[in-house]
């Protein structure tokens, strides 16, 4: 059985999401990233960085246990594992894993910090809000226009593309996104929203998740403790 090292944010729920996808047994061990769980030697040990998900699977690629860290990684890995959610040819593989990188270096670090300077930042800073809601809206863009000739982000099967960018857009208010202004992208979400094994993986921990507004979270997460050397 598969250990899932998570919390419920966008990022955890990726992992979730495709190990309901993939039918594989998992256990969820809650990292409570809000009480500086992830700075717990144990964690560090297979999560360098800090961050969450990580998993660990006893059964790996050479029958060895194998750790991962980083959920793009991570969802590489099971798509491997399950010959699941990843196309076999050369050219469709490459064509999803330009949008999974196209979440991981764009969809996700720029909504992140739409959410922080939008919502959590003690400080409204109008530079940086105006700055990341307007990369927001030009992300949602780019996505539009792909859904507008491609039934999914990596081409005409559901993939670990669509998998990776999902999670992200549940906050679409948040970040300042009008739906009005991306029909295709829209229909898209709502296509996914409506599968089972989505439902299923965006409630994993959702009960455990609170709101950060307290001062120790904003430290755990934002102020000096994270920047601590380890």
């Amino acid at each position: 059985m598969i250990e899932v090292y998570s919390w419920a944010t966008p990022n955890g729920h990726k992992v979730h999401i495709m190990l309901e996808e993939c039918g594989l047994a998992y256990r969820t061990i809650p990292v409570d990233i809000g009480d500086g769980d992830q700075f717990k030697p144990d964690f560090l040990a297979i999560s360098p960085n800090n961050k969450i998900p990580a998993i660990v699977d006893p059964d790996g690629p050479d029958g060895q246990p194998i750790s991962l860290f980083e959920s793009g990684a991570i969802l590489l890995y099971l798509a491997g594992k399950t010959g699941k959610l990843l196309p076999d040819s050369t050219r469709g593989r490459y064509e999803v894993l330009q949008w999974l990188m196209f979440q991981m270096a764009g969809v996700g670090p720029m909504l992140g910090q739409a959410h922080h300077f939008r919502v959590y930042a003690p400080q409204k800073i109008d530079y940086a809000i105006e700055r990341y809601t307007n990369e927001a809206k030009r992300l949602y863009s780019v996505m539009d226009k792909r859904l507008a000739k491609s039934r999914y982000l990596g081409g005409p099967d559901y993939s670990i593309a669509d998998i990776a960018v999902f999670p992200w857009l549940r906050s679409w208010k948040n970040q300042g996104i009008d739906w009005n202004d991306h029909p295709h992208l829209k229909g898209w979400f709502d296509e996914i929203a409506k599968r089972p094994a989505v439902m299923r993986g965006v409630e994993v921990l959702a009960d455990r998740r609170r709101s950060i507004t307290d001062d120790k979270s904003r430290e755990v997460l934002f102020g000096a403790r994270q920047y601590e050397r380890r």
